[in-house]
């Protein structure tokens, strides 16, 4: 068994026009006071980070490392969750997510699409040169505005839908193993992978690629009222990455999972600061120590209630006290007796 590395710290909530989350070292520095070890990164956001340069400047990624650990900390992985998302967009969402490509090219589906792809494959490549092992991103959607069955389905889209998604995919999943990089999906509503059997549906499509790897986020599962402690039982060969994320979930007599189109902070499920919400981290973290989790555990603030920069400053001494550092023995070793055959087969009366 290993220790969970961490705490680390998602910036993709908090980088801003603003000091200091406006820059990379000023926001580095401001993770480390913090108490955090690690930081994830959006690759897609320049005022942290430069795409194009970290592919093609050993100057500039030694730079970039420098600077963080000058600050205390180190980069955990990067994300293209934006990026991803575009990968695959079903027409109802087109307009949406414009927003997330450059101007340039909104509009353009197919361009934007092509944009989505390489930047994919550019954060891929990134992560090697920046020696990390695992990558974040969403997988996008094509079948999502059918989620639920009515009126019924037409016969065959669902699958249409999911072989689609793994022919995009797939060239990125062999570009990831000729980099040792693991992709890993945020299992997240609004996304076609959603739960542990859309990602199944997606896995025997890409061949059970050993890249195609999971991103852990509980609160997700707490709002689809899914088993997030079994999750880990089921997919800890595939968990890759942990956002450390609450949420809770209230049921009234006038709305549940689906929340009356209501905003956050009103509907049935929301997300929470960790240790505000139902999640129970002291089991989860059991559970990725039992199975040998290799990665970080890393904050993620999308509260509906607490400030940010809160949840942050706590959210460090969270992840401090959840951490287990595993054993090196067990705990009856001071009675263990060396082997002795002769013993054994004394104790169990055989000749």
């Amino acid at each position: 068994m290993r220790t969970i590395k961490g705490p680390g710290l998602f910036l993709a909530q908090f980088v801003s026009d603003k000091a200091p989350f406006n820059d990379w070292r000023s926001i580095t520095a401001w993770a480390g006071s913090l108490g955090y070890k690690g930081v994830q990164v959006p690759s897609g956001d320049m005022r942290l980070f430069d795409l194009d340069r970290a592919v093609e400047s050993q100057d500039w990624r030694d730079e970039f490392l420098g600077i963080a650990r000058e600050n205390g900390v180190e980069v955990t992985e990067l994300s293209c969750h934006t990026q991803g998302q575009l990968v695959a967009v079903h027409p109802a969402y087109d307009a949406a997510f414009d927003a997330f490509a450059p101007e340039a090219l909104r509009g353009n589906l197919k361009a934007r699409q092509e944009w989505a792809v390489d930047q994919v494959g550019k954060t891929i490549r990134a992560s090697r040169l920046l020696g990390l092992d695992a990558m974040a991103t969403f997988s996008g959607a094509l079948a999502w505005p059918y989620l639920y069955p009515w009126p019924q389905r037409a016969p065959g889209l669902v699958e249409t839908a999911f072989d689609t998604l793994a022919e995009r995919w797939r060239p990125l999943l062999d570009l990831a193993e000729e980099n040792g990089v693991d992709v890993c999906y945020e299992i997240h509503p609004g996304e076609d992978l959603h739960d542990g059997v859309t990602f199944e549906m997606f896995l025997d499509r890409v061949g059970q690629h050993p890249r195609a790897n999971m991103l852990y986020d509980p609160s997700h599962y707490v709002l689809q009222q899914l088993d997030y402690l079994q999750n880990i039982d089921i997919y800890h060969d595939r968990i890759r990455m942990f956002h450390v994320k609450d949420a809770e979930f209230r049921p009234t007599g006038r709305q549940g999972v689906y929340g009356g189109y209501q905003p956050w902070v009103d509907r049935a499920g929301r997300f929470r600061s960790p240790g505000d919400g139902q999640v129970d981290f002291a089991q989860v973290f059991s559970k990725l120590a039992q199975y040998d989790f290799p990665g970080w555990a890393v904050v993620e603030w999308e509260c509906a209630l607490k400030h940010p920069e809160d949840g942050a400053r706590e959210g460090a001494e969270f992840v401090r006290r959840h951490i287990i550092r595993t054993t090196p023995q067990a705990f009856d070793d001071f009675a263990a007796q060396g082997t002795d055959r002769a013993a054994i087969a004394a104790a169990l009366g055989l000749s």
